[in-house]
């Protein structure tokens, strides 16, 4: 059975990145590796990374950039969600974080949604479920990670694919004409070690933690062939709830997750270069904030207009698959 059309436009985006644009060069310098290794291996050119900002305040930048672009009077939101990979600290939320920088009307409600790196989609999809019961009007959804504050250098695999950004969408319910077709969510837990901080939290108490378990860790191999072997059904089934065939999406906006994984990408959907929206080799992988980065760039390239079908698709920590189908 088709799941119902659930109507939601999207009124304006932005962007934020911090102010440090760390190139592959700088790194094979600060790993000791010969000119041109990093690239090679990560396939980035370069990305940025914090200095001294605070996650919450790059979030607020990219909803300020968001209101900006679209004209959009901030006292006309009455609900932001943030959807972060990794939270700015345990408590409170990282959207009260991020309210108490963006100067909304005060009392302005928010919360977090985290699904890891599809946090995006997640919360795109309660944004329209609420805007639809007409319990708000208006909604920011704004996604911001520091990955490099968890960075652990020592490990290769994992230490050279990330970069820091937000990025963030103004949201109605519309005049139903453009909405979600699809939508898809799935998490298989045996691959929850894959991925994963095990440190700050109740899990792993601050006398028992070691150093490592406050960084990164990963095992790159295990999750690409986990979601690789899932990722197939899960978009079968994503196109059949929008009775749609691939052909018929105009543009792909995935989780910008490794160069291994764009390619990949690439390799099975068998679309043109030019209607997949790559922006790793520039950005690198931003956690949560790499969808909507992407969207933004979507937008502001002309391959996000009225009428047109976006494919949102990515992995995720857990291990996690999503994707949606998105009418303009």
């Amino acid at each position: 059975m088709k799941p119902p059309f659930l109507p939601v436009s999207i009124l304006s985006s932005g962007k934020a990145l911090p102010g440090r644009k760390v190139t592959s060069s700088e790194l094979d310098t600060r790993l000791s590796k010969s000119a041109g290794w990093v690239q090679k291996r990560s396939g980035i050119a370069y990305r940025f990374h914090a200095n001294d900002e605070h996650q919450s305040a790059v979030a607020a930048q990219a909803l300020h950039d968001a209101l900006a672009r679209g004209g959009i009077e901030r006292d006309s939101i009455d609900l932001l969600i943030s959807a972060s990979g990794v939270q700015e600290q345990q408590l409170p939320s990282t959207a009260a974080l991020v309210l108490g920088c963006a100067g909304l009307r005060p009392g302005t409600p928010g919360f977090d949604v985290n699904a890891s790196c599809i946090s995006f989609p997640v919360a795109l999809h309660m944004a329209a479920s609420l805007l639809n019961t007409s319990a708000y009007r208006r909604i920011a959804i704004v996604a911001s990670d520091l990955a490099s504050r968890g960075i652990d250098w020592s490990n290769a695999e994992s230490s050279l694919i990330f970069g820091d950004g937000a990025a963030a969408v103004i949201v109605e319910r519309g005049d139903g004409s453009s909405g979600i077709e699809g939508y898809r969510l799935r998490t298989y837990p045996e691959g929850k070690a894959y991925c994963e901080i095990r440190a700050g939290t109740s899990r792993t108490p601050r006398r028992g933690a070691q150093p490592a378990d406050f960084l990164f860790q990963m095992d790159g191999k295990r999750v690409f062939r986990l979601a690789s072997s899932v990722m197939e059904s899960l978009l079968s089934d994503l196109l059949d709830d929008a009775r749609l065939r691939l052909s018929e999406i105009d543009a792909v906006i995935p989780h910008q997750a490794s160069h291994l994984g764009m390619r990949h990408l690439a390799e099975r959907l068998r679309m043109p270069a030019a209607q997949i929206v790559d922006i790793y080799a520039t950005h690198g992988n931003q956690v949560a904030a790499s969808i909507p980065t992407a969207l933004h760039e979507a937008f502001i390239t002309g391959r996000a207009q009225p009428g047109r079908r976006l494919l949102l698709i990515g992995t995720a920590a857990g291990v996690t698959v999503g994707g949606m189908v998105l009418k303009l």
